[in-house]
């Protein structure tokens, strides 16, 4: 089944600290928490551990995030997480990984499998998917 939404992030705090050891890059690492709301055929909410090495100016970087959702899919409640990242060199979308955790789902997501995507559009729309399984 494929379930699609549109998201808006409700918030976005970075978290002091970085990796220990500190390892100098060409591209500074940050970590930070995200709230999320969902819309459409995925409603809910979520929250997000996301890190990155990213350059603001020049918007190049790769984050990596781990997601843990509570709402429905095609009105299937429950909870999972689901995982992914992405690189950019500024103005594309490369690289992308996007997973449903095994074994994470609850309630009528128990069981939920699959893979996934994410999208921003150019009016600043992001939209979300979801190809899952439940079993």
């Amino acid at each position: 089944m494929r379930a699609s939404g549109t998201f808006t992030v409700r918030a976005f705090v970075p978290i002091e600290g970085v990796p220990a050891p500190a390892v100098p890059t060409g591209l500074p690492v940050g970590v930070a928490t995200m709230e999320k709301d969902f819309e459409g055929e995925v409603v809910g909410r979520s929250a997000t551990l996301f890190t990155a090495a990213f350059d603001q100016a020049t918007g190049v970087g790769t984050y990596v995030a781990m997601e843990s959702f509570v709402g429905s899919l095609h009105g299937h409640e429950g909870t999972f997480n689901f995982a992914h990242s992405a690189t950019t060199s500024g103005s594309d979308r490369t690289g992308e990984f996007f997973t449903i955790v095994p074994s994470s789902g609850t309630g009528e997501l128990d069981g939920i499998t699959g893979t996934g995507g994410l999208t921003v559009e150019s009016d600043g729309t992001h939209r979300v998917w979801f190809e899952y399984a439940l079993g």
